[in-house]
C-alpha cells in the first residue's frame, strides 16, 4: 500500500511516515497543498492522509480535487478540531474517515487498513490464494498453515501481488506501490525483493515471472499443478 501524507508539521509528518513504514506501508509527504496536488498528479496512491489546515490550497481543496478526479481514493482527514460541525463538514467535502489530533499511530494504521479494505468491499480482510493466507491487520503470512516471517518490504510486495488475485503486476507498479517517492526508478530492488520473497515462501514457487511483463501469484502452485518461473 502507498499513502500520501499531507501534513505541514515536519515532525508529525515524519513520525507518521516512519510509523507507516514499520507497518509495511510506503508513504510520501507533502507539507502544503501545492505539493500535495503535484504529487497526486504524478503518482498513484491507495489512500490520502490529509490535514485540513495546511499552507497553499487548503486540505479541503485538496480533498475536493481528489473527489472530483473520480479516482475513488479514500481520504482520512486529520485535524485538531473535534467539534461535530467540523467533522460533518469534512465528511460533506468527501472524507471517508476522520481522526482528531493527538492520535495513536496504531489507530491510524488500523483505520487505513479498514479504508483500503472498503475500496473493494467484496474482498475479505484476510486474503487467501494458492494456500497462502495474508492478514494485513496483523501483518502475518501463512502458507499451508505454516507461519512465514517476512521483512516489511517483502510483505508490502506480497500484499500487492495477492491483491491482484492472480493478475500480473509490472515491476514499475510494484515499485510505485510498495516503495516511496525516494525510490530510484532504475533500481533492481524489485527483482531482488521478489527473488528473496519467493525463497521465503518456499517451493513450489508461488510467484511467477511473466517475461517482459511482470509478476503474478501462481494460483495453481498450491495444487501442485503450477510451477512459477523464477526471476
Amino acid at each position: 500500500m502507498r499513502v500520501l501524507v499531507v501534513e505541514d508539521e515536519p515532525y508529525m509528518a515524519e513520525a507518521i511516515r516512519d510509523g507507516l513504514r514499520l507497518e509495511a506501508i510506503a508513504a510520501d509527504i507533502a507539507g502544503d497543498g501545492d505539493t500535495a496536488l503535484e504529487l497526486l498528479s504524478v503518482n498513484a496512491y491507495d489512500l490520502a492522509v490529509l490535514d485540513r489546515d495546511i499552507p497553499g490550497p487548503s486540505g479541503d481543496e485538496v480533498a475536493q480535487s481528489i473527489v472530483s478526479s473520480g479516482s475513488g481514493m479514500p481520504i482520512l482527514m486529520l485535524t485538531a478540531a473535534d467539534r461535530i460541525d467540523d467533522k460533518a463538514s469534512g465528511f460533506e467535502i468527501g472524507a471517508d474517515d476522520y481522526l482528531t489530533k493527538p492520535f495513536a499511530l496504531r489507530e491510524l494504521v488500523l483505520r487505513l487498513r479498514a479504508l483500503d479494505r472498503r475500496r473493494s468491499y467484496s474482498r475479505p480482510p484476510v486474503r487467501e490464494i494458492a494456500g497462502l493466507r495474508l492478514d494485513p491487520f496483523r501483518r502475518e503470512v501463512y502458507r499451508d498453515g505454516k507461519y512465514i516471517a517476512l521483512t516489511r518490504k517483502q510483505f508490502a510486495v506480497l500484499e500487492v501481488l495477492v491483491g491482484a488475485e492472480g493478475g500480473v503486476i509490472s515491476a514499475e507498479e510494484l515499485l510505485e506501490r510498495a516503495w516511496d517517492i525516494n525510490a530510484d526508478p532504475f533500481t533492481n530492488a524489485v527483482r531482488i525483493t521478489v527473488s528473496a520473497l519467493r525463497k521465503r515462501l518456499g517451493e513450489p514457487w508461488l510467484i511467477a515471472t511473466v517475461p517482459g511483463v511482470g509478476y503474478r501469484i501462481d494460483a495453481e502452485a498450491g495444487t501442485g499443478r503450477g510451477g512459477a518461473d523464477r526471476a
